[in-house]
């Protein structure tokens, strides 16, 4: 599993791990971020259970294990967060940040030891003593409990299944011609966000936010003018459009 920093202040660092060659066959690629502070780590959508052997080694190389005190789960999903009941018993007492709308469901994934720290539909701050991060609303865009996390320090704004993209092979980790990169996201984004009016809410919210990094769950990383091509692009797409045409299956 590729394991490295992307970006990096006084205070912390964004890490990435991603684009396994061993990963199983027959699921979806994804992406996972760790947030590394002087003593602590967050663990952003820390994946399916078929990863967490891959992910707690890529962790274990940024921090020991008794610093990694925190994971936090966009939705309930499983490619996001079934390895919860791995994560639990292998992590002294970890806190899951996760939407309280979908407690009930994703405690059947094991919680022994972890503290569930519910994220009210208003969203939620997410203080890790050398810097904050903010839970932002992303309702229904896909899960009717949903949510992206921003760092105003580094202006990284973690954006789940938003920006998502299917695409094949073994891809860059950054978008490098964003026209040529809509083919991979156009399927994904009608079949999965089901709500024009949550779409544009979140577009207009996300619109007030200083961001120069999109780094979605699936696919490449937007940089720069590409985020504003991105907020563009999704808000001129129609999306929910399954029961009109059900040629979309992605």
């Amino acid at each position: 599993m590729l394991s490295k920093v992307l970006w990096e202040a006084a205070s912390h660092k964004w890490i990435y791990c991603g684009r396994d060659p061993e990963k199983v066959s027959g699921i979806i690629d994804t992406n996972q971020y760790l947030i590394r502070t002087a003593n602590r780590m967050l663990i952003l959508d820390p994946g399916g259970i078929e990863l967490f052997s891959a992910m707690l080694s890529s962790a274990l190389t940024w921090a020991p294990v008794h610093e990694i005190t925190d994971l936090f789960a966009s939705h309930q999903d499983p490619d996001i967060i079934s390895s919860l009941g791995l994560w639990d018993q292998a992590l002294p007492e970890p806190r899951l940040h996760a939407p309280a709308l979908w407690e009930g469901f994703i405690r059947h994934f094991g919680m022994e030891h972890t503290q569930y720290v519910r994220i009210p539909d208003e969203g939620a701050e997410i203080d890790l003593g050398d810097v904050t991060v903010q839970c932002i609303p992303a309702h229904y865009l896909h899960s009717s409990g949903n949510f992206n996390i921003y760092d105003p320090v580094l202006k990284v704004l973690m954006s789940g299944d938003i920006g998502a993209a299917l695409e094949p092979g073994d891809p860059p980790l950054f978008v490098d011609d964003f026209d040529k990169h809509t083919r991979y996201m156009q399927g994904f984004h009608r079949r999965w966000m089901p709500s024009n009016t949550a779409k544009n809410d979140w577009v207009r919210r996300i619109r007030q936010l200083d961001i120069k990094y999109m780094a979605p769950q699936h696919g490449r990383i937007f940089e720069g003018d590409d985020v504003k091509r991105f907020l563009d692009w999704f808000e001129a797409l129609e999306v929910g459009t399954a029961l009109r045409d059900n040629s979309e299956t992605q």
